[in-house]
């Protein structure tokens, strides 16, 4: 009986020590509308727009687009994308300001060309870039890189440090659509 009770408790410790030690897995939230965001889009000039494609860069490893390693845990791409992710988070602020419309002749696409987030003990850090293009009716009317980063206290408990990195890391896309919107000759691309 004795044996039998050794074995049995080795297993569950050893079965306790790898789901202890495994990966945890963490999605970020879906895209929503940010207020800052959406009041940068109430202007009686700008016209509708769709949003097109938003692709991740096709000269970098394309599983960075779909999850990243943070200590831990795995980050990964909400819909399988981190490029459609950045996609989206336009088309929340979008919608939220009555400016999105599939059949416009104005369309927004984007190339995901910088994705990373780290959160090793002491400072965490996430940067996020992206080339964007609008073009109407055909035309190029803009076409941009931008970039924006963060950096933040990272814990050494993992179990706080790995959901604030995905937090950070999730801001940073409605931080980098804001550098979007901020930018005047974007502005004047989606003017009537």
């Amino acid at each position: 009986m004795t044996a039998v009770f050794r074995l049995t408790s080795l297993v569950a410790a050893a079965v306790l020590a790898v789901q202890l030690s495994g990966c945890v897995q963490f999605s970020m939230a879906v895209p929503a509308a940010t207020r800052g965001n959406t009041v940068k889009l109430y202007n009686a000039n700008f016209d509708k727009v769709a949003v097109g494609s938003f692709t991740f860069d096709a000269s970098k490893d394309p599983a960075l687009d779909k999850s990243h390693s943070v200590r831990l845990g795995v980050l990964s791409a909400p819909g399988g994308s981190f490029a459609q992710y950045l996609g989206n988070t336009l088309k929340a602020d979008l919608l939220a300001a009555s400016l999105l419309d599939a059949n416009a002749p104005t369309v927004i696409t984007g190339t995901l060309t910088l994705n990373r987030v780290d959160a090793p003990v002491g400072a965490g850090k996430g940067v996020l870039a992206a080339r964007f293009v609008v073009t109407r009716a055909g035309a190029v009317r803009y076409d941009h890189e931008l970039k924006v980063e963060s950096s933040w206290n990272s814990p050494i408990a993992a179990a706080t440090a790995v959901p604030q990195a995905t937090r950070e890391y999730e801001r940073l896309y409605s931080d980098l659509v804001g550098e979007l919107l901020d930018d005047d000759k974007f502005r004047a691309a989606i003017s009537k």
